[in-house]
């Protein structure tokens, strides 16, 4: 049974001992909550239907119960699950996205010594458009031009996407999105909006010379009514552009291929997000997606490493979850993260960001 206790950020010495035994640390730490026998798992949405269908499978196939999956964002499931050891806190982070140097160090600094990261595959960012839009097709520099707060350092001025370029459809600029705290917010920010910047010769020089300033020129988001934010939640993204089908919305590949029967995607740089097109690199949105495995609880939390394993035969080749969208992870990835998750092998955070 796992032994309960508070987080609470334990030194050196404390946090060996949690990573032997969670139970050996009860007296360092206040108790807190209930025993726990099931797995916790916090963060992205995106990653949170696959997590939860891991989850249906390793119940039935192993008894233990049924894991807790929380759709927090992944920004917010780091947050809690670097909060510390213990029943109280998540096993799993999901992740689309990988752990940044600072949550990394907050992890240390609470007693979250080794983390294990495994890519379980790869999703792209995806722009869609109700069935009945007026079928956009996009570069990057059009979406920067038309979501940026000061685009190319200059107030954004722009209405209409016909404002933003003259073949584009004479409609208000209405784009509904994840939230500051979303790793597609994050992937989203870095792999298009950034880029459609960078098109700028004077913003990349900006780059090397001031990171800062270019970062804030390049990344900053309008608010609304251009950029309106929707929680984590997709489905709603989803009504909002049955109710204005000339809107567009922010989502992970996987859900908008899930869902192509309410919304179509919208081409960027020419390149329509498809399995094959984000498997080989041609479409521009593609991101890396994570679980992040607290290795203290391992061996404590029942059926824990049984549960990584599931995931792993799942995100395979040929595994259950390619039918869900998951996009298979270059070999060469996949055998490092099969690697980790079989042997708990914790992340070196000195390669971090």
């Amino acid at each position: 049974m796992f032994k309960t206790f508070a987080p609470k950020m334990l030194g050196v010495a404390g946090a060996a001992t949690c990573a032997l035994a969670l139970s050996a640390c009860q007296d360092q730490a206040s108790s807190g909550g209930g025993a726990r026998d099931y797995i916790s798992a916090v963060g992205s949405s995106t990653v949170y239907p696959f997590a939860t269908a891991v989850g249906e499978q390793f119940a039935e196939a192993t008894g233990n119960k049924t894991p807790k999956i929380d759709s927090t964002g992944t920004g917010g499931g780091f947050e809690r699950f670097c909060a510390g050891v213990g029943g109280d806190t998540p096993d799993i982070a999901n992740a689309s996205r990988r752990i940044k140097k600072k949550e990394f160090d907050t992890c240390q600094a609470n007693g979250v010594k080794d983390i294990v990261e495994i890519q379980i595959g790869i999703d792209g960012i995806a722009l869609g458009e109700a069935t009945r839009g007026p079928g956009f097709k996009l570069t990057e520099e059009d979406v920067y031009k038309a979501l940026a707060a000061n685009p190319y350092g200059k107030p954004n001025t722009a209405k209409t996407w016909r404002d933003v370029n003259p073949a584009l459809p004479a409609v208000a600029i209405s784009v509904f999105g994840p939230p500051s705290t979303s790793g597609t917010y994050d992937a989203f920010k870095e792999l298009i909006l950034g880029r459609g910047c960078d098109a700028n010769p004077e913003m990349k020089a900006l780059k090397a010379s001031n990171a800062d300033e270019h970062e804030a020129t390049c990344t900053t988001l309008r608010g609304s009514p251009y950029y309106v934010e929707q929680g984590e939640n997709d489905n709603l993204i989803i009504s909002k552009l049955d109710k204005n089908p000339t809107s567009l919305g922010i989502f992970g590949f996987s859900y908008l291929d899930a869902n192509k029967d309410k919304i179509k995607a919208v081409p960027i740089q020419g390149v329509a997000p498809t399995y094959a097109a984000i498997a080989d690199g041609s479409y521009p949105g593609s991101r890396p997606l994570f679980i992040y495995v607290k290795k203290a609880h391992v061996g404590v939390v029942p059926g824990l490493a049984e549960y990584v394993a599931e995931f792993l035969k799942g995100a395979a080749d040929g595994g259950y979850l390619n039918a869900k969208g998951l996009i298979v992870s270059p070999k060469a990835i996949a055998d490092k993260a099969r690697a980790a998750g079989t042997a708990m092998t914790p992340l070196d955070g000195s390669e971090l960001k």
